[in-house]
């Protein structure tokens, strides 16, 4: 059997990080970017090779969409070196950072970050990869819950993960002649140190559990095994789908 790789932004911590181990525990080689932390970066890579599986890790910058086809170049480069083929099976955008700021007091530069970084990227990313994702191949574009939910604080961020969600539905219709799936996974509120780790915060974890039906937080653990699902064989006819992983937040 050929041997599957997948390329994820943002895992050298929290979702990213549970993303990738998840993929290696199921066979899949891994190429990751991180932003600036090369030493937790090597950490993971040392997970992922214990589960006997090739990992490299990249830098990246979500808030320049240059960096981004960098990034691809360089994952290329290298598998055309390790296996003699720049082709790859996977591609999972979840690089991200969050603002939270009221409608009245967002700045220009907060909003251009969050389009920068949500959209902007995320496009031109894709784009540099397309050439190089194997006929059959995934994408997984990582939206949230607040593009279905409102709270007050997040509109930048979340206006731009809407943004998002379409994309990923232009993808799927777009790439469908090559069989290749595009769907989109929204976590719910994740207590990781996304945003400044607010939602580990004892109060606003309360908050979140009682508005959630599973009666709890998430934890970056939750959502991992959902990306691996929509890898594997057994998601093949999933396409262009929103699947919220929040524990039932707000139904």
């Amino acid at each position: 059997m050929r041997q599957k790789t997948a390329i994820i932004t943002g895992a050298s911590r929290g979702l990213g990080r549970d993303m990738v181990l998840n993929l290696a525990k199921d066979g899949v080689d891994i190429i990751f970017s991180y932003h600036k932390n090369e030493d937790k970066a090597k950490a993971v890579i040392a997970e992922i090779e214990a589960f006997g599986q090739k990992a490299i890790a990249f830098p990246f910058d979500a808030n320049n969409h240059k960096s981004g086809q960098d990034f691809i170049t360089k994952a290329t480069v290298y598998l055309q070196k390790e296996h003699g083929n720049s082709n790859f099976d996977f591609l999972v955008n979840n690089a991200g950072t969050g603002v939270y700021n009221l409608i009245a007091d967002t700045t220009e530069d907060q909003f251009n970050e969050m389009m920068n970084v949500h959209l902007k990227s995320i496009y031109f990313l894709t784009q540099a990869a397309l050439p190089f994702l194997n006929s059959g191949g995934r994408i997984i574009n990582i939206s949230s819950g607040l593009a279905r939910f409102s709270l007050p604080g997040m509109s930048a961020y979340a206006m731009m993960k809407g943004g998002l969600e379409v994309f990923t539905r232009y993808l799927a219709k777009e790439l469908g002649n090559r069989n290749i799936t595009a769907n989109v996974i929204a976590p719910g509120a994740i207590a990781t140190d996304f945003a400044g780790g607010s939602n580990k915060d004892k109060d606003k974890a309360a908050l979140i559990a009682s508005i959630t039906a599973l009666g709890r937080v998430g934890e970056a653990e939750d959502i991992g095994g959902t990306v691996a699902f929509l890898c594997s064989e057994k998601a093949g006819w999933i396409n262009g789908q929103r699947i919220e992983v929040s524990g039932g937040m707000l139904v």
